[in-house]
């Protein structure tokens, strides 16, 4: 099923370790992982979860989820931000598998949008 546009779509979590969060979550729960070298992984819950990934590149996020939303057009998203008030954190960069930035909304709350659109798979 294609992502909802502007909706909730991904959740990241800053870790110490990727390695022995996978292994908390897998015996406490039964997800399922996918490796991204050693400091990510994502991770699925099952049908009825919200997929996400574990970080461990960043130690000033542990402890800070980030909430991801997903956007068929990026830079139309960003522009949707700034407009609204938000501060770009990050501007646009890639990743495997898509792109992404981050913002801030007018509280301060750190969040990211990403796309797949137009990113060989």
């Amino acid at each position: 099923m294609p992502a909802r546009d502007l909706s909730i779509n991904y959740v990241e979590f800053g870790v110490r370790d990727c390695a022995t969060t996978k292994k908390f979550y897998g015996d406490a729960f039964g997800w399922s992982f996918q490796d991204w070298g050693d400091d990510y992984v994502s991770f699925s819950p099952g049908e009825a979860g919200l997929d996400g990934g574990f970080s461990s590149d960043d130690p000033s996020t542990i402890g800070r989820p980030l909430v991801i939303l997903y956007s068929s057009d990026l830079e139309a998203a960003l522009a949707k931000v700034e407009a609204a008030g938000g501060k770009i954190l990050k501007p646009i960069f890639s990743f495997p598998g898509g792109r992404r930035f981050h913002f801030a909304d007018p509280s301060g709350n750190e969040l990211a949008i990403w796309s797949d659109v137009g990113v060989a798979h």
